[in-house]
């Protein structure tokens, strides 16, 4: 069967998505994740965009040792410098530069003729192959350029030393026989293409991300790019997890396979969703929690009957389990530390301290510690830990009647190590609790997003809140959790604050 590669842009094109921002240590926690689930090739970054994420690729690069790392650059030699630098001590190193083909972009973003575009992007991979063996090439909205310019560009690009060519459906435009026509006429017009690899990127507008990544495979492309959860700008890409599913399962029409350890798929998703706040949908294809439910009297008969009537997917093909007890009051250190590194954390000692202590009085409030409660307390201590001065709750009150105006009493420490109290009141507890922190915070806030959720089960089940909010103009998102569901709005709007300050010092 044939190989198709996996080329994970999640931390790059998935934390394009708006609202999301991920720190270092975040980013870090993913890689690691991700080389675990076994992708081919992670995309870290886009190292010329910031001081931040110049670090953050860099740190990837210099962890991850059993995936090719690449980082994006425009047809730009000071991209491709920042890509050579950040990515130098890496395993497997390697160059993704990208430039426009279609004719609107060409004309309109770029003000070049289509001869200038073929001499940048044949000067730009020449350049680039100086510092990489492997070099990415990608055609901006190859899906709306004309054929025989891509084929022409092409050609000439593999003669420069590149050894994958990208055809992204850049706005998700197109649909699959389309998609799959394109890559028919390159394999079919484009003489020297033997000597490069084809590689999809689909986007979501249009819903048509996975179809297309199929019709691409179907005509030549051997590499699929996309995210976990299927985030990224705008509607998202090509969802990874439902592709590899995808390929397992209908292993009887489709003679191809994947590295994918495809029991890491939940938890790779779970932990994409904690970090980007961005909630995992029930119905959501392979690891939404409706995908191995049945409702329906004559689904239930069905399955409890033999489950492949109307389960083609089983729950432990993507790592689900029950999410049973698994720590307890008297659980010691050592416990502690094993169950973290089956849920896939590696800790420094300062941060697993910080895990456990904060564990221990979760098991104070709290009967029965699940998965998903120390997979909360795991993702909220991913906070820098550099020497940036932060915001920190000391106390709050609220008081509230059902004819009463809420009021809020909040105390923080800030950054300039003063104890700050205010008052003010709101519509609501959380609006006199926000309104109070605003009072407070100097930096100029304003929130765009409050999401709720519940982690687990029961009248003691965790509340975990995510916000978007602008922070001196800049877009940011904060998480929170705590039994309280007061507590856990107010630790993720201070969150967001946080990571606004640490993003300004870092860049």
């Amino acid at each position: 069967m044939t190989q198709i590669k996996i080329f994970d842009t999640t931390l790059r094109d998935g934390e394009q998505s708006p609202g999301v921002n991920l720190n270092q240590l975040e980013k870090l926690e993913l890689a690691k994740q991700l080389e675990r689930f076994g992708i081919d090739v992670m995309e870290a970054g886009f190292p010329a965009s910031s001081q931040g994420d110049f670090d953050a690729v860099k740190k990837i690069a210099e962890t991850v040792k059993n995936v090719s790392v690449t980082g994006l650059a425009r047809a730009v030699k000071s991209d491709i410098d920042a890509c050579r630098d950040a990515l130098k001590n890496a395993t497997y190193p390697r160059l993704h530069v990208f430039i426009a083909t279609s004719p609107i972009h060409m004309e309109y973003k770029l003000k070049k003729t289509p001869e200038e575009v073929i001499d940048t992007a044949v000067e730009m991979v020449t350049y680039g192959k100086q510092f990489f063996d492997h070099v990415e090439w990608s055609a901006e909205d190859a899906s709306r350029s004309d054929l025989a310019f891509l084929a022409k560009i092409i050609e000439k690009v593999i003669d420069a030393g590149a050894t994958v060519i990208n055809l992204p459906d850049t706005v998700g435009y197109t649909m699959p026989r389309e998609y799959g026509a394109m890559f028919k006429y390159i394999k079919e017009n484009v003489p020297n293409i033997d000597k490069a690899d084809l590689s999809c990127h689909c986007h979501d507008d249009l819903g048509m991300a996975l179809a297309n990544s199929f019709a691409a495979i179907e005509n030549g492309a051997t590499q699929v790019e996309g995210t976990i959860n299927g985030i990224g700008e705008r509607a998202g890409n090509a969802s990874l997890e439902e592709f590899a599913v995808a390929l397992k399962i209908r292993n009887d029409y489709y003679p191809y396979h994947t590295n994918l350890v495809l029991n890491e798929i939940k938890r790779t998703s779970d932990m994409v969703g904690k970090f980007t706040g961005m909630t995992v949908p029930g119905n959501k294809a392979v690891v939404g929690r409706n995908a191995f439910a049945h409702e329906s009297g004559i689904h239930q008969d069905g399955v409890l009957k033999n489950a492949e009537t109307y389960e083609i997917i089983t729950p432990e093909l993507v790592g689900v389990h029950s999410n049973n007890l698994v720590l307890g009051k008297h659980s010691g250190r050592h416990a502690f530390t094993d169950k973290i590194k089956q849920l896939g954390y590696e800790l420094p000692e300062a941060k697993l301290k910080e895990a456990f202590k904060a564990f221990k009085l979760l098991t104070d409030r709290k009967k029965e510690v699940t998965d998903d409660d120390l997979f909360a307390i795991l993702t909220d201590i991913q906070t820098d830990t550099s020497n940036v001065k932060r915001y920190k709750l000391e106390h709050f009150q609220v008081q509230y009647g059902s004819n009463d105006q809420p009021s809020a009493t909040v105390s923080l420490s800030t950054p300039s190590d003063e104890i700050v109290e205010e008052s003010s009141t709101g519509s609501g507890s959380v609006e006199a609790l926000y309104n109070t922190l605003d009072q407070i915070i100097t930096e100029e806030t304003h929130l765009t997003d409050f999401q709720l959720n519940s982690i687990g089960q029961g009248r003691d089940a965790l509340a975990e809140v995510h916000v978007s909010l602008t922070v001196d103009n800049k877009t940011v998102s904060g998480r929170g959790s705590a039994q309280d569901v007061l507590e856990a709005a107010v630790q993720a709007y201070l969150n967001g604050v946080n990571r606004a300050i640490y993003r300004k010092k870092a860049n």
